[in-house]
């Protein structure tokens, strides 16, 4: 069986804990590596290494830092189709969906070959007599990321490159689930030019998480995964004087009006809904049709699309729309919560619980569900499920429908779909959730833009990626300074307006 290590300083580090996690292949349920969990002495001894390394990493023009991203892109290129094996053997997703998780990070990347441009400060001459005035932003020092294991290579990459460019080092604790890909990435990232100590994955669980929250020199964490676990982290890094931010769960609802494109909204919502197993903070696990009529057509076109559906592993390539959940733990969940949306009245009208892949028995498969007349007290509906299961929710009208994604405590995406332009106007206007898609069903934003939800789906003042992740991985000094004429004539004990 294969051990994994930590990448600390140039160098793959074996664990010194004797602790471990088992690595599982999704699609048979066997144990295929054991990662090691670092304890809080190890991941002190990363953070002081990175802490060594940030200084003069700190000081590199940013210039120079951004020609290490364009290299990094290139080797991400290159070596795609290894990354999205590697991550579809952890995670059980199919290899265009693995290619998209490394690609959509990629693309991060290429906005942070923009750093001089970003990092570059204001300038205001003669402010008083005599006096200028600046603007510069600066690194951090040592930033952290704990990431989840559903985007093992996007969401590492959309926190550490903006922060590595910005110009600080970071301690990257990936999801120990799935965690050979961030292993593969910090190589990647010394190859492409940048030091050994900037980048250090360590990984590890609850110990090395609050061993980054509790540390004096990590002065940032960003964090993607359960609510519950972002608040905890909100709070604890907050409460020792970190920059945080955290971005949770999520419920998704995709509104249909009656003059929607049935056919359109249908395949969106197979999308949406299915793709990667549910296994998206993005996922759209809401429909919400408009009037009974409405909901009618649209169950009609779900069904056929949904019993279609083919489930199975990567290794069958293209043949195949989503694979297993990472684990047998997510499986039984999902089986769960769907045994008490039945329970408490919820029409089960696809029924995938007794999915079952030939040779493949033992693997964490779950098939597609479609639930119709869900109604909001209900656990599929105020619950994330995560996985693939979509709920219907009949609205009697617009307002009704809009009132369900307000009322909802999760804030992170929404759609609409309809051919009015009036009521897309007005649903993105009035919608109460940081990500709207019109007649899109992901609205996932492009890389200069930023990604953020709101609600109980974020913790913390600033959005990943885009302008924000520039301004959350530096600090604003602002210098005034006065070059005086003449002979110095002595000091001067008033304060005064510069004018």
């Amino acid at each position: 069986m294969q051990e994994l290590t930590h990448y600390i300083n140039g160098a793959h580090v074996a664990g010194a804990s004797g602790r471990f996690s088992n690595v599982y292949n999704p699609a048979t349920g066997e144990v295929q590596a054991k990662v090691p969990l670092a304890s809080a002495d190890e991941m002190a001894q990363a953070v002081e290494i990175a802490a060594a390394a940030q200084v003069a990493w700190g000081a590199v023009n940013p210039q120079r830092r951004a020609r290490v991203m364009m290299k990094f892109v290139d080797l991400l290129n290159r070596d795609m189709d290894a990354l999205a094996e590697a991550l579809s053997r952890e995670h059980g997703k199919t290899l265009p969906d693995a290619q998209g998780d490394v690609q959509r990070g990629l693309e991060v990347v290429e906005y942070c070959i923009g750093a001089p441009q970003m990092l570059k400060g204001d300038f205001t001459d003669s402010a008083g007599p005599g006096i200028d005035m600046y603007s510069m932003r600066q690194a951090l020092g040592v930033c952290a990321g704990i990431t989840p294991f559903n985007f093992p290579a996007m969401i590492p990459m959309w926190m550490f490159a903006p922060a590595i460019v910005c110009g600080n080092a970071f301690i990257l604790k990936p999801s120990e689930r799935d965690p050979s890909v961030p292993l593969m990435l910090a190589e990647l990232m010394e190859e492409a030019g940048l030091p050994k100590g900037v980048l250090q994955v360590v990984n590890g669980d609850k110990e090395a998480v609050d061993a980054i929250l509790d540390h004096d020199v990590i002065q940032s964490i960003g964090f993607v995964g359960s609510t519950p676990i972002a608040e905890y982290i909100y709070g604890r890094g907050c409460s020792n004087g970190k920059r945080v931010q955290c971005f949770g769960g999520a419920k998704n609802h995709m509104i249909i009006m009656p003059d929607a494109d049935m056919d359109q909204a249908a395949d969106a919502l197979i999308g949406a809904g299915y793709g990667a197993a549910g296994e998206r903070c993005m996922a759209i696990s809401v429909a919400v049709p408009v009037g009974d009529e409405t909901a009618d057509r649209l169950i009609e076109k779900l069904v056929p699309r949904i019993e279609k559906l083919k489930v199975g592993p990567y290794t069958s390539g293209q043949d195949v729309d989503y694979g297993p959940v990472v684990t047998a733990a997510a499986k039984d969940n999902i089986l769960n919560l769907v045994q008490t949306g039945v329970d408490q009245g919820a029409t089960l009208v696809v029924d995938g619980r007794d999915f079952s892949l030939q040779g493949y028995e033992d693997g964490f498969f779950v098939g597609p569900h479609l639930f119709d007349n869900v109604t909001p007290n209900m656990d599929i509906y105020t619950k994330e499920i995560f996985g693939p299961v979509l709920c219907t929710v009949r609205a009697g009208n617009y307002e009704e429908a809009l009132g369900l994604a307000m009322d909802h405590e999760y804030g992170n995406g929404t759609a609409i779909f309809t051919r009015d332009g009036d009521a897309a106007r007005d649903f993105a206007n009035r919608i109460n959730i940081g990500m709207v898609g019109i007649n899109v069903p992901i609205p996932v934003p492009l890389a200069y833009h930023t990604f953020g939800g709101w609600k109980k789906s974020v913790f913390g003042d600033l959005n990943q990626h885009g302008p924000d992740a520039f301004k959350f991985y530096t600090r604003t000094k602002t210098v005034t300074a006065r070059w005086p004429s003449g002979i110095k004539q002595g000091g001067e004990f008033n304060f005064k307006a510069m004018d």
